[in-house]
């Protein structure tokens, strides 16, 4: 009993966490690994701007093949690019971006890190990047992953040499990473850092070049030969896989962004132009001259003896006959007076423990949410699969500091199971930390040091199981997730989430009101407990008129909903403002709404934003009422639309023909339907018909690579875009009956403009065609391709790169009345 209770009292004062989802399983090969990684004491740093950015290849290849400890730094993550899978963009877009890197690095074996910058959009310059960005705040951050990360080499996927040649971020990142190099040792930069870090000096610096970066193949050749070239095809036997192939998978997780794709093998060359640092003594090795063995921290080399000989004589039949050896090395490594490499290894190695024992440990929550304060019932399970002597002393909830004392002998292969019921003591929801406050155009505000860099808010809700093996205490710390399976899907695993009491959501994030008839405005009531009651009302902006000024709710079961009913009035002049819910209980307000984000391939995902909507008052006419619409990479037109009124039927691509079509008053194609619809092709036949006796067709933006869109005349698409959304926008043709039917375009239509103008606009185009206005960015010719018309047969054919799919959905008034206009263009009133 005493020697129960003296370990249950030491593992008080011991939290360490192993961060999962879902139970990592290894098998004798997989253990392998980790020893050979577990005796290699080397980091490498790769840097770029956004999610999928990263060479893959590079990052497994160090992982897996040299073992080094390696992380990717992302600067952005990927707010502001396209959405191939769903509607999502934005912060939405951001959060699913960020879970296919973890997703990447969980098969290739890298480590995650992000900084607090926003991707905005395309930039054509470093310039414009970094006066958006706040430079200081970015560098700071790319000086807090070195310091705490403490790479050898840092690797640039990108040349900070050639601003203006590429994506401004992307070159960004490099020149910030350059600087940050000898920032990260200096003790005037970011001093306030220090004291949760220490200074740090990396090795050397690398860009990882390719003939891509080159004029032409022949001065790419010649200055290939000073550089690093590392055969990344290597085969792994103990995973069955080339080098390539682990990385094509890895690449393949960015799905929103269409990376899927087959996977390759064989030898491969990746090349690396050394820019400053110590010299390489061996160009085949970019950790040569860097001590990357235990000897290389003070107490190393004992442990060393011991790992060594396990890595040498390592047993794939029965790894459980190495635990005595490794939990001698674990002591040791509890004593390093080196703490980084201490607080690593001592992960590691605990990993390494756990697997060779078939030890199961599990904390499964009885419902998938919890409210702040509340008990929640969580189920245990452990389960020893080996002939080691293991007790468990106790089990500690970290979130309440509940320690829950069990003394109980583990005997191979005998499950125990019980329950407990912890206290859900705290303030703080688990949803994404980066979203928690109003961010601007360029950055995240995010004012815990410590949560700077995480690629995810960190579980709260965790249990340590205090074991003692072989006489040797040791704690292993598990997120609570919850645990059940569907008849049609298996065993699922989501993680745990502490989310609010109520949550409200509006249907729409902008009410457009083209006159002053009262519109019904439904707010869905979302309970986070049972027996859930109070009261909802909207607050509105001067002018506008609410009936009735709040309603009451009752709610009995969890996650039950309940909707209740607004009826807003505009005002009779045009007016733009906000519409905020706000929900009451028991004397606290409650103003958030729920997102939940569910793809097979990333953890499912619980995000808060504000519960609220844009509403516009915008005076605006339209001809004709039933639109047909062709969906393609994923976009919220259709909802926009019906906003003002329109009919809006989504057309089953299938389902195109000349009959279907000729119900509707005009078709329009959703973004990137080329590129992703593969029906289209046997289809256009149908759609030029459809325009041919009179319809209006909109195709909007589609990416120039391997796509026609084939429209009835010569239409050759480009990259030109124009990304600064204040670029002035001039009108070609004021008489156009496209900018004055049925609503009077000017100049003023587009102020307000989000993000960018518009992309991948068409750079030539047959005499047919008529522009319809011009923009450029700073310092570039004027582009005309960014909205065409022609006439065909009685119809009308329009190509727009304009970035309809943003500013519809932000509420931006000119687009909607540019919008009507294309639909509407040709038909009387």
């Amino acid at each position: 009993m005493k020697i129960f209770l003296r370990y249950t009292l030491a593992f008080l004062l011991i939290s360490t966490s192993i961060f999962a989802q879902k139970p990592p399983k290894l098998n004798s090969n997989e253990i392998y690994e980790k020893i050979q990684k577990l005796n290699f004491l080397g980091t490498a740093l790769y840097i770029a701007a956004h999610p999928d950015d990263e060479n893959t290849r590079l990052i497994s290849y160090l992982s897996n093949n040299v073992k080094a400890r390696t992380g990717y730094l992302s600067l952005t993550r990927g707010d502001g690019g396209q959405n191939l899978i769903g509607p999502e963009i934005r912060e939405l877009l951001g959060v699913i971006r960020t879970q296919e890197l973890l997703a990447a690095r969980n098969i290739d074996g890298g480590e995650q890190f992000f900084t607090r910058a926003n991707d905005f959009g395309y930039s054509k310059h470093p310039d414009e990047t970094l006066k958006i960005w706040n430079k200081e705040k970015v560098l700071s951050d790319v000086v807090w992953t070195i310091r705490t990360f403490k790479p050898d080499v840092i690797i640039n996927r990108f040349n900070h040499e050639t601003p203006g040649t590429t994506h401004g971020h992307h070159t960004s990142s490099a020149m910030l990473s350059v600087e940050a190099f000898e920032m990260a040792n200096d003790s005037t930069k970011y001093n306030s850092q220090l004291e949760n870090t220490s200074l740090w000096k990396p090795k050397r610096l690398f860009f990882n070049t390719s003939s891509w970066f080159y004029n032409d193949k022949t001065a790419f050749e010649i200055a290939s030969k000073d550089f690093t070239k590392l055969d990344i095809g290597v085969y792994y036997p103990l995973k069955g896989l080339s080098n390539n192939e682990l990385a094509s998978m890895a690449s393949s997780q960015h799905l929103c962004q269409g990376f899927g794709r087959v996977t390759s093998r064989g030898a491969q060359t990746e090349y690396l132009k050394f820019l400053k640092g110590d010299a390489l003594k061996d160009k085949t090795d970019i950790f040569s001259g860097i001590n990357t063995t235990w000897n290389r921290i003070k107490g190393g080399g004992e442990i060393g003896v011991i790992l060594y000989d396990i890595e040498e004589n390592f047993d794939f039949v029965n790894p459980a006959r190495h635990l005595v050896k490794l939990l001698n090395a674990y002591q040791k490594i509890q004593l390093l007076e080196d703490s980084h490499w201490r607080k690593i290894k001592e992960a590691q190695i605990k990993e390494i423990i756990e697997a060779c024992a078939g030890l199961y440990l599990e904390v499964s929550a009885s419902s998938a949410s919890g409210t702040p304060n509340s008990k929640m019932d969580i189920n245990f399970e452990v389960l020893n699969r080996s002939e080691v002597a293991m007790v468990l002393a106790s089990v500690k909830s970290i979130i309440d500091q509940k320690v829950f004392v069990k003394e109980a002998t583990l005997f191979n292969n005998k499950k125990i199971e019980f329950k407990e019921t912890i206290n859900l003591k705290t303030a703080q929801y688990s949803d994404p930390y980066w979203l928690r406050k109003p961010a601007d155009l360029g950055m995240y505000t995010v004012d815990n040091q410590l949560l700077i860099g995480k690629p995810e808010t960190p579980r709260p809700a965790k249990i340590a199981f205090n074991l003692v093996m072989e006489g040797i205490p040791i704690t292993i710390t598990k997120n609570v997730v919850r645990r059940y399976a569907e008849r049609d899907k298996g065993e699922i695993y989501e993680p745990f989430e502490i989310l609010p009491l109520i949550t409200t959501k509006l249907k729409n994030k902008v009410l457009i009101f083209a006159d002053e008839t009262p519109k019904k405005i439904s707010v869905v009531v979302k309970a986070g407990a049972n027996f859930t009651s109070g009261k909802v009302s909207l607050q509105i902006p001067e002018n506008w008129l609410i009936s009735p000024n709040e309603i009451i709710f009752n709610i009995e079961q969890k996650n039950d909903e309940q909707t209740v009913d607004f009826l807003v009035t505009a005002p009779e002049i045009e007016s733009v403002g906000k519409l905020k819910v706000v929900a009451t209980s028991n004397g606290k307000e409650y103003t958030k709404e729920l997102v939940e984000i569910n793809y097979n391939h990333i953890p499912k995902q619980a995000i808060l934003l504000n519960s609220e909507a844009k509403v516009v008052r915008l005076n605006i006419e339209k001809v004709g009422d039933k639109i047909g619409y062709i969906k393609g990479a994923g976009d919220a037109v259709p909802e926009s639309l019906r906003q003002i009124g329109y009919t809006v039927i989504v057309i089953n691509p299938l389902e195109i023909n000349e009959e279907n079509l000729k119900k509707y008053d005009a078709i329009v194609l959703g973004i990137r339907a080329y590129n992703v619809v593969k029906e289209l092709k046997f289809k256009q036949k149908f759609l030029l018909d459809y325009v041919e006796k009179g319809g209006n067709m909109i195709v909007q933006y589609n990416t120039n690579r391997g796509v026609d869109v084939a429209a009835p005349f010569k239409l050759k698409l480009s990259r030109d875009r124009v990304t600064d959304e204040f670029a002035d926008v001039f009108i070609l043709d004021e008489s156009h009956e496209l900018l004055n039917s049925p609503n009077k375009i000017t100049e003023d239509d587009f102020k307000g403009w989000v993000q960018e103008r518009g992309l991948y606009f068409p750079n030539a185009w047959d005499a047919n065609f008529t522009p319809i206005l011009s923009m450029y960015d700073k310092g570039e010719l004027p582009k005309k391709g960014s909205l065409l018309i022609a006439k065909y047969g009685k119809g009308n054919y329009i190509y727009t790169g304009l970035s309809f799919f943003r500013e519809l959905p932000a509420g931006v008034s000119g687009a909607y009345k540019l919008f009507a206009n294309m639909l509407s263009v040709g038909k009387e009133k």
